[in-house]
């Protein structure tokens, strides 16, 4: 018997299918209607571990997407703790050159909406 790691990119696609089934039908019904809006190029669903549970991108941008937004917004959150224990992030925008991603922080989720600033 020899032991054999699975890669964390594996151990996360499969974190990821399964989570897919967890989902609502309102929230897709939300995120259906969020799509539609001109200029959005895709939207993303994250557990509280940061992981992707529902995305309308491709897995390896969505991968991408929710491990660096989720660092950055919790990031964000605990700066904003530390001003003033009393408060909480919520909402985060970045607006780039090419893009503007808007970040939606609850307890157990997090919506990230990318889209094109231009349209």
């Amino acid at each position: 018997r020899h032991s054999r790691t699975v890669p964390i990119q594996t151990e996360l696609n499969i974190a990821f299918f399964f989570a897919l089934i967890h989902v609502t039908a309102e929230v897709e019904e939300t995120l259906k209607r969020i799509q539609t809006h001109k200029g959005v190029i895709g939207t993303i669903v994250v557990n509280a571990e940061g992981i992707p549970i529902r995305t309308t991108l491709d897995n390896s941008t969505t991968v991408q997407y929710a491990g660096l937004l989720h660092q950055l917004t919790m990031k964000a959150r605990s700066t904003v703790r530390d001003i003033d224990p009393q408060n909480d992030l919520t909402f985060l925008r970045i607006r780039s050159k090419k893009h503007e991603i808007m970040v939606a922080p609850d307890k157990e989720y997090m919506l990230i909406v990318i889209q094109n600033p231009s349209e």
